[in-house]
């Protein structure tokens, strides 16, 4: 199950799963962690309010697209996105290598992809459960927060030689209490990684799923910096239970600038996640959400993620794709 699986080692690995049926887990990898001078912070200075983000400056239509590992190979990632048929991708990448920087960018000019954001994760340990998951995922750990800052600062380099215009991450189990000091810390860390970011001309985006959106919403604006967005996940709120998407859009719409097309069930075992689901099977009401959208003049691309192996994975994606593109026409 993902709640058992490092996320990292899965997007990893899915280039591989969505090309010949093997599975992530058999692909998944340590990792090591990564050190790089930190800057200072800058100063507290939380906004009231944050303007309204924009993906994409409104410029192009509502577009579908993947999140994929690109591994050590983004021609083959790259064209197993346009083999689906789908215009964007969300790319993850593990190990920012100089070299690999030439490779992608010639592999999306190649197979026409427009690269929407990089994400990124750990280094270190991370368990997607309810009990582990607070004290490995993320920004809110103190043990592998320095670390993770660091990374992230890796990722925004690398992003900017590629032109990729956002970093997204998950910052973890934000608390719900802001009088908690482990809050102010992390709202420190998020504005470190933000601020790296915004020097290189880039968004930052909280992808959804352990805090609730009133948290996420509150968080944002104690970091107090414009170039912060979210990754609109629909079933992570759903499978952490924290909230119903078509509720949510309301509180976090100002701030959606990707989304993941995801499904799922809510979780009824409190030990365990919810059931991820092909998408239509769960309980995200996707014809509501994407009107909604549409109201909201939301112009950044429907990132598909299906987090499991083998063809029907890519079964599913299909699907995904031709139920999706009713909607958004």
């Amino acid at each position: 199950m993902m709640s058992k699986l490092n996320r990292r080692n899965f997007l990893q690995a899915s280039t591989t799963a969505l090309a010949a049926g093997l599975s992530p887990m058999s692909a998944a990898l340590g990792q090591n962690i990564v050190s790089s001078p930190l800057a200072s912070l800058p100063p507290d200075n939380p906004a009231e309010t944050i303007p309204p983000l924009q993906a994409n400056g409104g410029k192009k239509p509502l577009r579908l697209g993947l999140i994929i590992g690109i591994g050590k190979d983004p021609d083959s990632a790259m064209a197993k996105v346009r083999n689906l048929g789908l215009p964007t991708s969300q790319v993850f990448i593990d190990e920012f290598e100089l070299d690999l920087v030439k490779r992608l960018r010639q592999a999306l000019e190649k197979h026409q992809i427009e690269a929407t954001s990089l994400v990124v994760g750990g280094p270190g340990k991370e368990v997607w459960d309810f009990y582990q998951g607070p004290l490995t995922i993320g920004l809110v750990p103190r043990e592998t927060r320095a670390a993770r800052i660091a990374h992230i600062k890796k990722a925004s380099d690398f992003a900017k030689q590629c032109s990729i215009p956002a970093v997204q991450t998950h910052c973890g189990f934000i608390p719900e209490n802001p009088n908690d000091p482990v809050y102010k810390e992390t709202i420190a860390a998020m504005r470190e990684a933000a601020t790296c970011c915004r020097n290189n001309g880039q968004n930052f985006r909280y992808e959804t799923g352990q805090e609730t959106p009133i948290t996420l919403v509150r968080a944002i604006q104690d970091v107090g910096l414009d170039n912060q967005g979210v990754n609109f996940d629909l079933a992570n709120l759903i499978l952490y239970g924290k909230a119903n998407p078509v509720d949510a859009i309301e509180l976090l719409g100002p701030y959606v600038q990707g989304i993941h097309a995801k499904d799922g069930m809510f979780p009824t075992n409190p030990k365990e996640l919810g059931k991820e689901v092909p998408i239509g099977k769960g309980k995200v009401d996707f014809p509501r959400i994407i009107e909604r959208l549409k109201q909201l003049n939301y112009r950044g691309a429907v990132t598909i993620e299906r987090e499991i192996s083998g063809p029907k994975q890519v079964e599913d994606v299909r699907d995904a794709k031709i139920y999706l593109e009713k909607l958004i026409a």
